[in-house]
């Protein structure tokens, strides 16, 4: 294959590979049934303007491959009217008897077998890919394989709000108004005040940078560059997703608890309605119900509600393929979210009204280091996960 062409084929591999990168986020997107995020939104853009760089690329290569086929084809047309010399074919001989029959008319001076012998008896050389490994370009097969969970399910439910600043307070109602029957008449009415508190919130900042030569991002296919950004975008996600999950189980009251070995679903489903009885009062009804549970659960979990069950089922069931996008299914009309930054054995019920996350993500950051040849380049964000009402989460512990 030529030069232009390997170019081509290149240039039409990261095409592919990028328009599958952009339908994959998409497709998460759509399986969860929501809009892209900031993240998501960031990453189509960059995908997107290499695939405008690669089109304005491949049409000049494509011309010239044009001509240079029309050529070949010429060249292939006029090859029946040259005369080359006739090459002479290799002799393979059926069975030993043969090769001794040629050697004994050889001997009585027969020209054909003389000619037959020297040509089986010709030293030919063997060129095997082994002789010329500069000759066979190494071929990488993409898109890389990198498996990290962006999906971020606990802080997509509850909705990630825009971080107005390093520290803030919220304020919440810590006493409320009195109301009371008036017994007997002209009696005066109960009074109370109404008290506004605040919860203080201090936001955090995760982030991380790597330094990455210019070499390696002018010869690596697929881009080194994008590889990494979306790599520290991933590991964000993660740890955002983990400080969410661990904060808001680390204040959630201890709550109803799964025996040793496997449960029934009834014990299953008394357990969520256990813990969904303490967190709703919490709240006054405001939220909605969910469930967080760890993936290694599901295995408990799963075959308990399988999505065959009648239609007089406690749930419709979990579906394996349904895990990617976070949301494994229901019980008794409960949400069940699958998050990695769940412990082990813990499920936390939680109403949304209880806790709110919020985030400013900066993204990614470059800078040009021109004494070693280099670009350092960041990703990073702040990130703050608030307890509203404790007694509007509960956890729910299986015993190992």
């Amino acid at each position: 294959m030529r030069q232009t062409d390997q170019m081509l084929a290149r240039y039409a591999g990261e095409l592919e590979e990028r328009q599958a990168f952009i339908d994959g986020i998409v497709e998460d997107a759509e399986t969860s049934n929501r809009d892209l995020n900031a993240q998501e939104m960031e990453l189509v853009g960059r995908a997107r303007d290499r695939i405008q760089t690669i089109n304005g690329l491949v049409a000049p290569l494509a011309e010239s491959s044009r001509i240079a086929q029309e050529s070949r084809d010429r060249m292939r047309e006029l090859a029946p009217l040259l005369t080359p010399e006739p090459a002479q074919r290799p002799v393979e001989y059926r069975s030993a008897g043969a090769y001794v029959l040629d050697i004994w008319r050889a001997g009585l001076g027969q020209d054909g077998a003389r000619s037959r012998l020297d040509v089986y008896h010709r030293a030919a050389a063997h060129q095997t890919t082994a002789d010329n490994p500069g000759l066979l370009p190494e071929q990488i097969l993409g898109p890389v394989v990198n498996f990290v969970d962006v999906a971020r399910p606990l802080i997509n439910a509850l909705g990630p709000r825009q971080l107005p600043s390093g520290s803030w307070s919220r304020p919440k109602v810590t006493q409320h108004t009195a109301v009371a029957g008036q017994s007997p008449e002209k009696t005066e009415l109960v009074s109370q005040k109404m008290v506004i508190g605040k919860l203080p919130v201090s936001a955090s900042t995760y982030g991380g940078y790597v330094n990455v030569s210019r070499q390696d991002i002018d010869w690596t296919q697929p881009a080194i560059m994008d590889l990494v950004i979306n790599d520290l975008a991933g590991q964000y996600a993660l740890d955002t997703e983990n400080h969410a999950c661990s904060t808001l189980t680390a204040a959630a009251p201890a709550g109803p608890t799964l025996p040793t070995g496997a449960p029934t679903a009834d014990q299953v489903s008394a357990a969520l309605w256990g813990a969904a009885a303490t967190v709703m009062p919490a709240t006054g009804g405001q939220g909605q119900i969910i469930a967080v549970a760890p993936p290694e659960l599901m295995p408990v979990l799963g075959p308990l509600f399988p999505p065959v069950g009648p239609t007089n089922a406690q749930s419709a069931g979990f579906n394996v393929n349904a895990l990617a996008s976070g949301n494994a299914g229901s019980i008794s009309g409960i949400p069940i979210i699958v998050s990695g930054g769940m412990a082990a054995d813990t499920i936390l019920v939680a109403s949304t009204a209880a806790a709110e996350v919020y985030e400013d993500r900066i993204g990614s950051l470059q800078v040009v280091e021109p004494s070693v040849l280099g670009v350092q380049v960041a990703y990073a964000g702040y990130f703050a996960a608030l307890v509203i009402e404790a007694a509007g989460l509960s956890k729910i512990v299986k015993t190992p």
